[in-house]
């Protein structure tokens, strides 16, 4: 394990029109695709399930009732979750979308249907996005809420309201943070801190938006909302000056060591978890869209292992269940979907509207 000193946690900084990772971070660009091609062609790995998962459904009934912990989440798959924090709720990085992609017909597609239509989405404080990547920020979801939300806050980075506003969202409804910046929602605190990771929804504009990790802190719970990041020494920072937090979310899935400065992976997220103090930890970030080379379920059953090896504790729910925040392993995973063919038919039209 690689021993990391304490980081100072500051305000992004730019270099012309583009934001800086708070290390020094490698993104590949196209020539990234010869070394992936033959790693495509020649690893048999599993990548998309033979059989669609579920059907998941959500019980919308669920939220009439107010959570009696003070700290329950849905979790929809990948990092788009709702995340209800004493009394507070938010929308975290939804992505109903059919593919994590700037093409309706090209590029990765949900594993799974959406668990909910946006429309049953019971009424939300606010509407949080990490950054402005495709798997969470998604052009038809944004689209469908601006209509179905009008008044709802958006809590976003630098830069990425543009993006935000060009999708219908209200200008005045859109707060922009830049790193340690803070914003609040009713009683609930959410912080923007620093991540290694970097934006762009194109090779030509990377990292002219900010990308950000979040603590949202409320009269009794705290919880860390790690986005997209790879390993560095400010996860021990965030962990001292932020925590100890009740649940800490940590990405798992679209790693691997060609690109290990900016996602964790399992052992990652695993070693980021012990530097913010230790908890119950969610995996993010798998599950629902094909982004890397690994198999499918690799990212769940590598933590699983760590967990059982370390003693962890997890809170890992089945897509769509509305749950208390507590220790928790769905196996959804290991199941090989509905017997139903008309059940399994894939997510089509427009987010939400289904």
């Amino acid at each position: 394990m690689v021993k990391l000193e304490r980081a100072k946690l500051d305000r992004a900084m730019k270099v012309g029109r583009k934001f800086l990772a708070p290390v020094e971070t490698k993104v590949g660009g196209l020539s990234m695709m010869w070394k992936v091609l033959p790693r495509l062609v020649l690893e048999r790995k599993q990548r998309v399930p033979k059989v669609a998962p579920g059907p998941f459904r959500t019980d919308v009934s669920v939220y009439a009732t107010v959570s009696g912990s003070g700290l329950r989440v849905t979790w929809f798959g990948h990092s788009s979750m709702l995340l209800e924090i004493d009394g507070v709720r938010v929308l975290v990085d939804p992505v109903w979308d059919q593919r994590a992609a700037p093409l309706e017909w090209m590029g990765p597609k949900r594993f799974f249907r959406a668990t909910m239509r946006l429309a049953e989405l019971p009424p939300v404080d606010a509407i949080l996005i990490s950054h402005d990547h495709y798997d969470h920020l998604g052009k038809g979801t944004v689209e469908r809420l601006a209509e179905l939300m009008p008044e709802v806050r958006w809590i976003t980075s630098l830069g990425v309201g543009a993006v935000l506003r060009g999708f219908g969202v209200p200008a005045d409804r859109i707060t922009e943070l830049d790193w340690t910046e803070r914003a609040q929602v009713g009683g609930v605190t959410i912080t923007s801190v620093p991540a290694r990771h970097f934006s762009g929804r194109s090779l030509s504009n990377r990292c002219e938006t900010l990308w950000a990790s979040f603590v949202l802190r409320g009269p009794r719970h705290a919880v860390y909302y790690g986005a997209d990041s790879g390993m560095w020494e400010g996860f021990r920072t965030i962990g001292e000056e932020y925590g100890p937090f009740d649940l800490t979310m940590l990405e798992v899935g679209a790693f691997d060591e060609l690109w290990k400065d900016i996602h964790l992976g399992p052992d990652g997220a695993v070693q980021a978890l012990e530097m913010l103090g230790g908890g119950l930890m969610m995996p993010i970030h798998w599950g629902l869209f094909d982004l890397a080379l690994h198999g499918w379920r690799e990212p769940i059953e590598r933590v699983w292992e760590l967990g059982r090896e370390r003693g962890l504790a997890i809170f890992s729910p089945e897509p769509g269940r509305v749950e208390e925040v507590r220790e928790l392993r769905s196996e959804w995973w290991k199941e090989t979907g509905s017997s139903h063919p008309s059940e399994r038919r894939p997510f089509a039209g427009d987010p939400g509207r289904e």
